[in-house]
């Protein structure tokens, strides 16, 4: 399995990539938790990337390439990946398809997890968080029980949880991401599911897509 999950903010992709992680025993690949343990690592790379940041400049694309391409080399890569958070760019995507070709594993399938923007916004803009314990709850649909999540609880919305912040990164999708739907839907990878579901039905409908990918369906890791 060798795929990227596509989708907003907040439709759902780091839930469902912890998903096929259990079921399927190949890595989760977010650019986030790569970028901060190349840092922490020391590497040069990291050394470099952690230059970047400190800057307050945006990683480029070919220090990233450089990153992702060290991970893939790890052993638990071999049988496959899960790309949850790039491509972001169609730069990005094309870089990506020449690392993956000279590798020899290129991409299997792309989904995409559509959600209606309005729900993502009250999807996300619901979220709250315990400063004592740490659980994440939503006021919208899963709500904090009344009895509270501890001992202490204290409920707090980060900021970038806010709605008109939220508002601001759709847009930013919309103008960098959302163009690699057309993109790899050129390809013949692209796959699309409602990803406006119980957690479960979104799992099976991911499942379904990947298992068309080739034709046959895919083996679960028990």
């Amino acid at each position: 399995m060798r795929i990227v999950l596509l989708g907003a903010p907040g439709s759902g992709k780091g839930t469902q990539s912890q998903r096929l992680v259990q079921r399927h025993g190949v890595p989760q690949i977010s650019t986030g938790d790569l970028l901060r343990a190349a840092v922490k690592a020391g590497s040069p790379l990291g050394v470099h990337t952690k230059a970047i940041m400190d800057a307050g400049k945006l990683v480029d694309d070919e220090t990233m390439l450089g990153i992702i391409r060290e991970r893939l080399a790890q052993p638990d890569a071999r049988q496959g990946f899960i790309l949850d958070g790039f491509p972001r760019t169609i730069a990005q995507a094309q870089g990506l398809t020449q690392l993956l070709g000279e590798l020899g594993t290129p991409l299997e399938a792309v989904v995409l997890m559509d959600v209606d923007y309005d729900k993502l916004v009250k999807r996300i803009s619901g979220r709250r968080s315990c400063t004592h314990c740490g659980r994440v709850f939503n006021i919208h649909t899963a709500p904090p029980p009344p009895e509270g999540c501890c001992a202490a609880p204290h409920l707090v919305q980060r900021p970038d949880d806010q709605e008109e912040t939220v508002a601001k990164r759709l847009a930013v999708y919309d103008e960098q991401t959302k163009p690699l739907v057309a993109h790899y839907g050129a390809q013949g990878l692209l796959r699309m599911i409602d990803a406006d579901a119980p957690m479960e039905e979104v799992t099976h409908r991911l499942e379904a897509a990947l298992a068309e990918r080739d034709g046959r369906g895919i083996e679960v890791v028990e």
